[in-house]
């Protein structure tokens, strides 16, 4: 049975996440009245975060995890990095949420599906993007020119950094446009020799602190206090140190009386009208009573995840958009990407022994780009940057070295040496052949059709990381490091989390599916803001220009809304 909710929304928000918290936020605070969907279960602030402040000798398997339920049920997302037995509810259930991939080697879709989405569980880096990323199609012919350039966007930048909270320190690099931050956490005492002596070898290279959404001054106003250095931030965090949608988006749209939240809601597809030439709404299935609804909207914000809007508006069909919902390009689905990551370099330091450092940090060091800037001048296009950090190794080192005995017990007591690590992340080219389609024989747990996601990354990205990893050994030689190993070999795609495109924004209608401001260029009060959007990948993490282009495209569509435009 379907029924319809009699209400109009003024505008529908599919997703929770990082984008669709913006998106609600911006739309409820400017007076219009929000539904928001989420697939997911909810997950209340601070009440919902059931693992938050447990020890490990209080969880069964001591916070590694049952690795038998674990190859069952998360044989895929195990490989997230981020899954523990701490968090592991908050992952999908790989024996539900299945998909199609090639075997080897595939492509990890790393997903969670609750309220909030993957703001709970995300890495926080919060990098802006230049105009070397925005002007990087036209100058080299991949890709279709974005329509928008770093000027458009810098004072949305500006807007949602001052919200979001973000600490770093000011650089003054072109490739990387300083921002409006909070006071920077400290480098450990290698770290700054690295960076010190990285420059003296190599002037046009920086390594700076990692910019992170974690607070290092509190907002007290938003009921948000500064980090406690625990670095647990992806079990949820209480203190509202770090930014997710439940600490910080959310309660600002509730704040507002403007919006209504519906948790374990699916939504199946985009309603269009053929004569109106609109969207009008949704149908949703109850994830709990399998019961179809109708909700209706003068606008409608796709933000579920790169991947989950695509495969919405591929799953809704009419007879205008037989292919799916916008798609006369016949793009959507296609030129899908993600970061080709692996470990650049791993090392040893010497000579720092007397030196430690206390609480743990959840932030690590970046080196911004610094190839093919002013001139392509490599046998490789775009570029790669680094994040990673210095440490000390615990006792657990003793796993992998011989020794027995009193002596050697009492030495694993003290800090091991100090190890510095860079992991590269390298620009993912668009390419046609990566895409996105559905399943005709195949359904999920919520009886919607399989994705298939064919993916692979081009010559051009494994000679980035073969570059990448040649000039990590030699900027920690140069530092009087000792390289252990190196990687020039991609992680499986989708590792680094960061999946996008699949709706890129262009200036052609015939070759993408957005403008400039989000907007589909078929359907003037359709709107797709999260990393579906993007119509190339730059190496630097994508989630802040997300949250901008979000809150400039609901400025747009608000103001043509009013002016009757849509």
């Amino acid at each position: 049975m379907n029924q319809s909710d009699s209400t109009t929304y003024d505008a529908i928000v599919v997703g929770s996440g990082i984008t669709g918290g913006w998106a609600a936020k911006e739309l409820t605070e400017k007076g219009l009245k929000v539904l928001m969907l989420e697939r997911g279960e909810d997950i209340p602030h601070r009440t919902g975060y059931k693992h938050e402040m447990t020890p490990p000798w209080e969880m069964p398997f001591r916070g590694e995890g049952d690795q038998a339920y674990w190859e069952k049920h998360y044989p895929i997302q195990q490989h997230s990095g981020h899954l523990t037995e701490w968090t592991e509810d908050y992952w999908v259930d790989d024996s539900e949420q299945s998909y199609e991939t090639a075997q080897e080697p595939g492509f990890r879709w790393l997903r969670g599906y609750h309220l909030g989405g993957r703001s709970l569980m995300w890495g926080r880096q919060c990098y802006r993007w230049s105009d070397y990323d925005f002007e990087s199609n036209a100058r080299d012919g991949h890709g279709t020119d974005w329509p928008i350039r770093y000027k458009d966007i810098a004072d949305w930048y500006d807007y949602v950094e001052s919200f979001v909270g973000i600490s770093g320190a000011k650089e003054n690099l072109p490739q990387l446009p300083d921002g409006q931050f909070q006071p920077p956490m400290a480098l450990n005492a290698v770290e700054q020799h690295m960076r010190e002596e990285i420059f003296k070898t190599y002037p046009d290279r920086c390594l700076t602190i990692g910019r992170t959404a974690n607070l290092t001054e509190g907002k007290p106003e938003e009921g948000r206090v500064n980090c406690q250095y625990r670095n647990i931030c992806s079990r949820g965090c209480s203190f509202g140190a770090y930014f997710s949608t439940q600490s910080s988006t959310l309660p600002a749209a509730q704040k507002t009386g403007n919006l209504t939240l519906r948790t374990d809601s699916v939504v199946e597809t985009v309603i269009y009208d053929n004569k109106t030439k609109r969207v009008t709404g949704v149908t949703v299935i109850d994830r709990k009573t399998k019961e179809k609804l109708t909700y209706n909207g003068k606008l409608v914000f796709l933000c579920a995840g790169a991947f989950n809007s695509v495969a919405l508006m591929l799953r809704s069909t009419s007879e205008a958009f037989p292919d799916g919902l916008a798609n006369s390009s016949g793009t959507l689905g296609k030129y899908i990407m993600d970061h080709a990551g692996t470990l650049g370099v791993a090392s040893i330091i010497p000579g720092y022994d007397e030196h430690y450092y206390h609480g743990s940090r959840p932030t690590g060091v970046v080196i911004p780009r610094f190839v093919n800037l002013e001139e392509n001048d490599k046998p490789y296009l775009r570029g790669f940057s680094y994040q990673g950090g210095a440490y000390r190794s615990g006792w657990t080192r003793g796993m992998r070295q011989a020794g027995v005995g009193e002596a050697f017990k009492d030495e694993l007591q003290a800090p091991g040496p100090w190890k510095f690590v860079l992991t590269t992340f390298a620009e993912c080219l668009p390419q046609e052949t990566n895409r996105i389609t559905l399943s005709d024989t195949k359904t999920d747990a919520d009886g919607l059709p399989q994705l298939r996601i064919d993916f692979a990354f081009s010559d051009n990205e494994y000679k980035l990381l073969a570059a990448a990893k040649e000039e990590a050994a030699k900027m920690v030689e140069a530092a009087g490091g000792k390289v252990l190993f190196g990687s020039d070999k991609p992680n499986p795609g989708g590792s680094a989390i960061h999946e996008m495109g699949g709706a890129r924004m262009g200036k052609d209608p015939k070759t993408s599916v957005l403008n400039g401001y989000n907007q589909a260029h078929d359907i003037p009060n359709l709107f797709v803001t999260d990393g579906a959007a993007m119509a190339s990948s730059a190496c630097q993490n994508p989630s802040l220009t997300y949250m901008a282009l979000t809150a400039r495209a609901v400025d747009y569509a608000v103001k043509a809304l009013q002016a009757g435009a849509i």
